[in-house]
């Protein structure tokens, strides 16, 4: 099976479970969730090649489930105090790890903070999204589409017109083309599911107007990409071709999430600012 059938297989399979967790919400939504961040953040630790391994692994995982369930249970107002502790708790283990013997416990300490704070601050987005007041599932319907419209078009459109390399350091198969391929399939193709959503219950709100959809669409194409260089570039300097070989025709998770970061972000502020 080529790599194109198996991310065909992978999404035929993984989309209608995403869509029904979606809208059945509370916990089942929110375990699915903590399930996708905790591997992205046991992906996030290999990368590093750090001799901590399995205990870096872990404390990353409970980092980022601890935001998570933070934002989740009490909402985005307790931030400044769980980041406070995060960086406290992380800054004094590696000080002990130092102690002992472990040379390189500052690195580990960047490594760690960083994944904790980037996986679990912009992941737990992909959760809170779902609670904005005002139709949230939709929204975030809105989001998920949008963001697998940009990497599509863009994939297709690289491969099909891609001349001008758009980053060729970081990855050499992205093309000026694709992206904006990718712009243009986000921007077009989110109100036309916006469209087809509404046949299915999302509200005629002016809030959905085609107008609002299409700046969703557009904005995620814009800037989510810049979450899949931000891993890109981690594992270049790693020289590491993908996360993990969990999904096949995809790597690991946190290469089919690294857009995602940064597009449940963009979908919830422009949903509390349009709603």
């Amino acid at each position: 099976m080529n790599n194109l059938a198996q991310r065909l297989l992978f999404t035929v399979v993984a989309l209608p479970t995403g869509i029904f967790l979606i809208f059945w919400g509370a916990w089942p939504y929110a375990i699915f969730i903590a399930l996708i961040l905790a591997r992205a953040a046991w992906e996030y630790a290999d990368l590093f090649h750090l001799a901590q391994g399995k205990s870096l692994r872990w404390l990353m995982v409970a980092g980022v489930t601890g935001i998570l369930l933070v934002r989740f249970l009490l909402g985005t107002g307790h931030d400044h105090w769980i980041l406070a502790l995060v960086c406290a708790a992380a800054a004094l283990y590696q000080l002990v790890q130092y102690e002992r013997g472990y040379a390189k416990a500052g690195s580990a300490f960047a490594a760690m903070l960083s994944g904790i704070i980037y996986i679990g601050l912009m992941g737990s987005y992909m959760l809170i999204l779902r609670e904005v007041p005002e139709h949230g599932e939709w929204w975030l319907m809105l989001t998920v589409f949008a963001v697998i419209l940009a990497d599509t078009s863009a994939y297709f459109f690289g491969i099909r017109f891609g001349r001008r390399r758009m980053v060729p350091r970081l990855s050499p198969k992205k093309s000026w083309e694709g992206y904006a391929g990718g712009l243009v399939g986000a921007a077009l193709g989110t109100p036309a599911f916006g469209l087809l959503f509404h046949v299915f219950g999302m509200p005629k709100d002016a809030a959905f107007s085609v107008a609002n959809m299409a700046l969703l669409g557009l904005c995620i194409g814009l800037l989510s990409p810049l979450g899949d260089l931000t891993i890109s570039m981690i594992k270049r300097e790693m020289k590491l071709k993908d996360t993990s070989d969990i999904l096949p025709g995809h790597g690991g998770v946190l290469d089919r999430a690294d857009s995602w970061l940064w597009a449940f972000p963009i979908g919830y502020y422009l949903a509390l600012y349009l709603s």
